[in-house]
């Protein structure tokens, strides 16, 4: 089983890895592109404006600029520990030990801007580099990506839990794949999307399913699993989609 998450804007600082190399990736058919992208970020971040602009942040953020020029020089660290924010938070990766944090390492992956696919061990600095980015002279980042990302992405064996928000699936698509949605579920039985609690929501699910004993293959395990730990989860509208259901907070 491997669980696909995105990635998070913000990152933690340093680390205690050495500089940043390509081959020490997991999916190494993937550093053509990624050195592509990495080595345009490094010239873009010479025009901060220019960075600002493509990367739509303000000139307070001009720190995450400095991040991009230094990319190639920069300590790395493991991307669990490098992405930061309400889902990781949730995930709790560092708290960890033993056989789950084992197992977390070898089941958890990131899917990228920047990297396009990352394993949860791989060293990575830290980068400002978001799905929805604007590169000069390029088109989407989806576009760049899909044509390189879906064959790696279709490669994947075993089941895939795909967590990712739509920005970032649509970097790569992974066929047979499951999704979660997050919904809440008002008095009256009507139901509606989360949105404030649906990256906590998924940072806990990852974990339950990261270190979990269990192994499933199908969704109908991935079901069992869920709902041995007392998740309120269902089968959603289309096939391979599970909706987890929380009631809602309102009443």
């Amino acid at each position: 089983m491997l669980i696909l998450l995105p990635p998070s804007e913000t990152k933690s600082d340093g680390g205690d890895g050495p500089p940043l190399e390509l081959d020490q990736l997991s999916f190494g058919e993937l550093n053509p592109a990624r050195k592509e992208l990495i080595d345009d970020l490094v010239a873009l971040a010479a025009d901060p404006a220019a960075s600002r602009a493509a990367l739509g942040i303000s000139q307070r953020q001009d720190g995450e600029v400095a991040r991009n020029a230094a990319l190639w020089s920069t300590p790395t660290s493991p991307a669990l520990r490098r992405y930061t924010g309400v889902l990781y938070d949730a995930l709790d990766a560092g708290s960890l030990r033993g056989a789950g944090a084992a197992r977390a390492t070898e089941r958890l992956a990131v899917g990228s801007a920047l990297f396009g696919l990352l394993r949860a061990g791989d060293p990575v600095p830290a980068y400002r580099l978001s799905a929805g980015s604007a590169l000069p002279g390029r088109g989407t980042l989806a576009a760049f990506w899909r044509p390189t990302l879906d064959p790696v992405l279709a490669g994947l064996e075993g089941l895939v839990v795909d967590l990712r928000s739509g920005s970032y699936a649509a970097l790569g698509r992974v066929p047979g794949a499951v999704t979660v949605r997050v919904l809440t579920e008002r008095a009256d039985g009507s139901r509606t999307v989360v949105s404030h609690h649906n990256k906590a929501s998924k940072g806990r699910l990852a974990r339950l399913l990261a270190t979990s004993k269990a192994e499933p293959t199908d969704l109908a395990g991935l079901l069992r699993v869920l709902r041995r730990a007392g998740l309120p989860i269902e089968r959603g509208d289309t096939e391979n989609e599970l909706d987890l259901v929380l009631p809602d907070p309102l009443g």
